[in-house]
């Protein structure tokens, strides 16, 4: 009998054909969607057409694999919060939404600190949510594959990206609760291939070369603190044309000013995946097949350079 390792080694593989291909039909994704269906038992599957997390609503505890697919026409990502017991998505309705509505109405008037003063109409228990991870940012038509461990609980899956008039998706419906139960899944953490480490004082940093091919990224959190736009750090993945603006990626990273974080994504930007916001001392995995190209590795964060959180690297065929 194999061993659980292999199976989850197994799914990498298999999986990892769609993670950085060019853009195909909804018709051709779910085909082999399908076709892997017996394969891939033990990954939770997660689907955005529009505006929505298609997707279980209970999952087993201990590490899972998450695939993401954005069958949609504008980036998005998905993000774990742990929430405080007794907590549910109705209070993030009534109680979280309005002062981000707030926020992001002001910032698109031009009015960000005005906006961001909104942000302390948040309630107490807010401060207790814990962003567990999930995936980078992922482009239209694009699949990306996560691995996190989570504890038993309650989560909230969101995607805070903006639309093109600066309201958040999370406003829009992409907010999904999430039960993680006792049972655990039973599943072993891939083997990576490059280790990234991430701090807030050492920037984003990798321990050997990156080339073409399957590369399974194991991404260590040396640290964690908030930054200011009130996020932490992560890292998301995106392949560079020739023709993209690197400075108008930085500041397009960081949803607290105009045009932040809000569709369209800069030219000749094509967001792979990642692993979003995690605590110190985690660890994330995200899997992508890699093509000859110009690359970023970049954070969710104002001024990633001088933060050292915007690395460029070449894959080279």
């Amino acid at each position: 009998m194999k061993s659980i390792y292999l199976r989850t080694f197994i799914i990498f593989s298999l999986l990892l054909s769609i993670s950085c291909k060019d853009k195909k039909s909804d018709t051709d994704v779910i085909a082999e969607e399908e076709a892997m269906a017996e394969e891939t038992a033990n990954v939770v599957d997660i689907i955005t057409r529009g505006m929505d997390f298609q997707s279980v609503d209970t999952i087993p505890s201990g590490w899972n694999i998450f695939k993401y697919q954005n069958l949609s026409d504008q980036p998005h990502f998905f993000l774990l919060d742990k929430y405080p017991e007794g907590v549910t998505i109705q209070n993030t309705i009534d109680e979280v939404g309005p002062p981000f509505d707030r926020c992001g109405e002001l910032i698109e008037a031009g009015k960000r600190d005005e906006g961001l003063a909104e942000l302390a109409n948040l309630p107490e228990w807010f401060g207790k949510v814990v962003f567990v991870g999930g995936s980078g940012l992922v482009s239209p038509k694009e699949t990306s594959l996560t691995a996190v461990k989570l504890e038993p609980g309650y989560y909230i899956m969101e995607c805070y990206v903006k639309m093109p008039e600066g309201k958040f998706h999370t406003s829009m419906g992409m907010a999904k609760a999430i039960i993680v139960t006792d049972e655990d899944s039973g599943v072993t953490p891939p083997e990576a291939t490059v280790n990234i480490n991430i701090s807030s004082e050492k920037g984003i940093n990798y321990d050997k070369g990156i080339t073409k091919g399957k590369q399974v990224f194991a991404v260590h959190y040396d640290d964690q603190i908030m930054h200011e736009n009130f996020v932490g750090h992560d890292v998301n993945l995106a392949k560079i044309e020739s023709y993209a603006n690197l400075d108008e990626l930085e500041k397009w990273m960081d949803w607290s000013h105009k045009g932040g974080l809000q569709t369209p994504a800069p030219n000749g930007v094509t967001f792979l995946g990642g692993v979003n916001d995690m605590p110190k001392g985690s660890t994330g995995y995200f899997t992508v097949d890699l093509e000859p190209g110009n690359y970023v590795l970049i954070s969710e964060v104002p001024n990633t350079r001088s933060k050292k959180l915007l690395k460029e690297f070449d894959v080279i065929d």
